[in-house]
């Protein structure tokens, strides 16, 4: 994919009095019970470039989505508490907009003072968002003179606010975040330092179906994880017990890893239990799970195992935890890992962590995001790049 601009290739001079609408990717986790954001990480990444726009003198009017609320309005899916929070970061009031089309808010914003910021309510409490529709992508397209996309990783969804509404605009650019993640991807695609690590976890092998097969080809090891593991485990014959698994792609996997058996590392043995809650009773198995119990976590010798491959200097992609990690008991596996992979970084490694549940893996593991040298905001967007599917909200951009 072709280098794409920056808002920094423009003087701060451009910017000054003109609107400019960045679409955002503020879909963080809300805790309902409490009001309150559990993760706050995806607002922060995107604050150098609210930054750097107010600095300029642009009126800054924010646009996102939060969760699926399916064309509806939701209440609890409101971006009013992330308004709130983002006021509290950048220390300064954030005007919140709850009725954007059909108002007379772009002459309401002409009134507004240069370096102000504004943020739309959620986007796809419109059906027209994800359909594309073209008289909605007009209308958001009224309400500003530059548009810059700051949103990878919904950059994959050919939606009105990341690709319907940018044929209205001169002027088309990359914030500083999307830059730096085609910067760190486009170089694993194309010229990763050697050795090239791969690390796959998560539960489903799907869902990763084309990044793998692009990064099998290119990578050194690949060290595969939970739920994902287990379905190649089956393939060559282990009893997996209850374990989860992919019967629509044990075919797959079987000739992936008779083509790249010297690469592909599995699991040695497992934390297992029959069932799933925080209070059930774990043990150790060897490579054969018994009947009746399932999986959970990578077991203590296959973590010395991964531990010992997972080194600097090189290149290194984890994407996926590595059992469940959010009980305390299926843990230690993801948490060492990701010990191993800041420590690699230190090393000399790039590292380079994917997906909303390995950064969550990260926090867990109290490794600092210094000692990662990129946490990618995109799930999807960077697997189906990784795969060699079009970004959409990418390709329109200068």
């Amino acid at each position: 994919m072709d280098k794409k601009k920056v808002i920094s290739d423009f003087p701060k001079s451009f910017y000054k009095g003109k609107k400019v609408f960045v679409r955002v990717d503020f879909n963080v986790p809300i805790n309902v019970e409490t009001d309150s954001i559990r993760e706050d990480y995806r607002i922060r990444r995107a604050i150098p470039t609210i930054d750097f726009l107010m600095d300029a003198g642009a009126k800054v009017i924010l646009g996102s989505h939060l969760g699926r609320p399916k064309g509806k309005t939701v209440k609890s899916l409101s971006l009013q508490i992330v308004s709130r929070r983002l006021s509290e970061l950048i220390d300064k009031d954030v005007v919140f907009v709850e009725d954007f089309i059909g108002s007379n808010l772009a002459d309401e914003l002409d009134s507004l003072p240069n370096s102000s910021v504004v943020m739309l309510e959620n986007l796809r409490f419109h059906k027209e968002e994800t359909e594309n529709d073209e008289a909605f992508s007009s209308s958001l397209a009224s309400l500003a003179d530059v548009y810059v996309n700051e949103a990878f990783g919904t950059s994959h969804r050919a939606h009105c606010s990341t690709h319907g509404m940018t044929k209205d605009f001169v002027d088309k650019i990359s914030g500083f975040l999307v830059d730096k993640e085609l910067s760190f991807v486009s170089k694993m695609m194309r010229k990763p330092e050697h050795p090239f690590l791969v690390i796959i976890g998560g539960s489903k092998i799907k869902d990763k179906i084309s990044a793998l097969g692009n990064l099998l080809e290119s990578a050194d090891k690949i060290l595969v994880g939970g739920g994902a593991a287990y379905t190649f485990l089956k393939a060559n014959g282990i009893n997996i017990g209850n374990s989860i698994y992919e019967d629509e792609m044990l075919d797959w996997v079987q000739n992936v890893y008779k083509k790249y058996k010297d690469k592909i590392v599995l699991p040695i043995d497992h934390v297992i239990s029959k069932t799933l809650d925080r209070t059930s009773q774990s043990l150790i198995s060897n490579v054969d799970i018994p009947d009746n119990h399932m999986a959970l976590d990578i077991g203590p010798k296959t973590i010395e195992l991964f531990n010992s491959i997972i080194k600097g200097p090189g290149y290194i992609f984890w994407n996926g935890p590595m059992g469940v990690f959010e009980f305390e008991q299926y843990s230690s596996g993801t948490i060492h890992v990701a010990r191993a992979v800041a420590l690699a970084t230190w090393r000399g490694a790039t590292s380079v962590v994917g997906g909303g549940e390995t950064i969550a893996a990260i926090r867990k593991a109290e490794v600092l995001e210094s000692e990662i040298s990129h946490m990618s905001t995109g799930g999807g967007a960077l697997l189906e790049y990784l795969g060699g599917g079009s970004l959409p909200g990418i390709e329109i951009l200068d």
